[in-house]
């Protein structure tokens, strides 16, 4: 069992080759070019949906399976009557709420130390008192049950399949060289990505908390990459990618916790050679999700799948055609005043306030107050023709048949 904090050791791989560098530093200039022609405005919405996508892909990895129209219907207080399924909602509606607060707090504090232990604390207090109580209580496989205290290092011994977590009255001094040796400070630009995975697996080595290690090291590096400022105004996510190749990611994990292998293999207590393997999966991941969204944020590609996906509406008479106007008007602008929804459709006053109202009613369109301007609404009904492939396909398909089955139900 580890006990002394130097046996964390390589924090960081060699940086002598090229690869690394260079995934680090392609992935500094694609994120820069990501989602500049959209509107500020509008950029702020896919980042809003990018929140519920990331519990859901966190869900996914923990093993729960929480579909994204549940998150939604939990972000609006609308929960399953199933006890089970309700709970699941309160935790995907608790990921989405602390990485918002999370990311509120990274823009007031600017010189906020994210790798210390207090604010490592501070995502899982805020994280665990948002749960139901049933999710305070693990099993640890010695036949009772444990409370999880949110915001309390452990003080108990654990095994994460094969890794033996250091010994739990020696967390605090891991934490300490933890937060010493991946300060971002410490690197320049390209290092700080190379920082933000490596100090990732280091995070889920020590496993600080009883439970919720992933949870916490899954938010934290989300700060990390914001504060390595490579998280494209936040329309882009790792969290998809590391879900959409799980037993991949799980695989270069555990080979990352890997002990020393001879004289070859670096010059601390752990493999070298499995931190650069990890980091290299963390970095192409990485590149791979702002790719994907570089694609689907395409302006001229976005508005024609806003166009189709008005056009199916209106074949099945479930929006007016003329919706496709506002849309993409108000997708283009950022928001426009109600009052000029007749201008843009082309219609009567009255009937551009019926279509204004559906839209609202259908969150195809949404605003902040009664008499508010309107910004665009992206519910998980239409994320599978505004984004396909944000979300798994059978997701998709199911997202769309319960957006046209009654409200409030558990149908599909």
């Amino acid at each position: 069992m580890y006990t002394e904090a130097s046996e964390m050791e390589p924090r960081m791989p060699s940086l002598d080759g090229a690869m690394l560098r260079g995934l680090a530093v392609e992935s500094i200039r694609e994120s820069a070019a990501l989602g500049g022609a959209l509107h500020p405005r509008t950029r702020a919405s896919v980042a809003s949906l990018l929140r519920r996508m990331n519990s859901y892909y966190s869900n996914l990895i923990e093993g729960h399976n929480t579909h994204p129209i549940d998150i939604d219907r939990a972000l609006a207080h609308d929960y399953s009557a199933e006890p089970a399924k309700r709970a699941l909602q309160i935790e995907s509606a608790a990921h989405v709420e602390v990485q918002s607060l999370m990311e509120d707090r990274l823009a007031r504090e600017p010189s906020l130390d994210i790798c210390h232990a207090d604010f490592l604390r501070w995502i899982h207090a805020e994280f665990y008192r948002r749960l139901p109580d049933e999710f305070h209580w693990v099993d640890r496989g010695d036949g009772e049950k444990h409370r999880v205290v949110a915001g309390l290092v452990r003080s108990t011994e654990v095994t994460v399949g094969r890794h033996l977590a250091p010994r739990a009255a020696s967390v605090p001094s891991f934490l300490a060289r933890f937060a010493d040796g991946y300060a971002p400070a410490r690197f320049d630009d390209a290092e700080r990505i190379i920082a933000a995975a490596a100090s990732h697996h280091r995070l889920l080595w020590i496993h600080p908390f009883l439970d919720g290690n992933g949870r916490v090291a899954r938010l934290f590096t989300h700060a990390y990459l914001h504060r390595a400022r490579i998280d494209g105004h936040g329309l882009w996510a790792v969290t998809r990618g590391l879900a959409r190749s799980r037993d991949a990611y799980l695989a270069a994990l555990e080979d990352a916790d890997e002990p020393r292998r001879g004289d070859l293999d670096g010059r601390g207590n752990l493999s070298e050679t499995g931190l650069a393997a990890f980091c290299t999966f963390f970095l192409e991941t990485v590149l791979d999700q702002i790719r994907y969204m570089r694609d689907v944020l395409e302006i001229d590609a976005l508005q024609a799948r806003i166009a189709g996906f008005i056009e199916l509406a209106a074949s099945r008479r479930e929006a007016r055609p003329e919706a496709v106007f506002l849309l993409r008007e108000v997708m283009l602008r950022g928001e426009i005043a109600r009052g000029e929804a007749a201008r843009a459709t082309g219609l009567g006053t009255r009937s551009a306030q019926a279509l204004v109202a559906d839209l609202l009613r259908r969150g195809w369109l949404e605003t902040s107050s009664a008499k508010g301007p309107l910004h665009l609404g992206l519910p998980a009904n239409v994320v599978a023709y505004y984004f396909p492939r944000l979300y798994p396909e059978a997701v998709e398909t199911t997202a769309t048949l319960r957006a046209r089955a009654p409200r409030g139900g558990d149908e599909v």
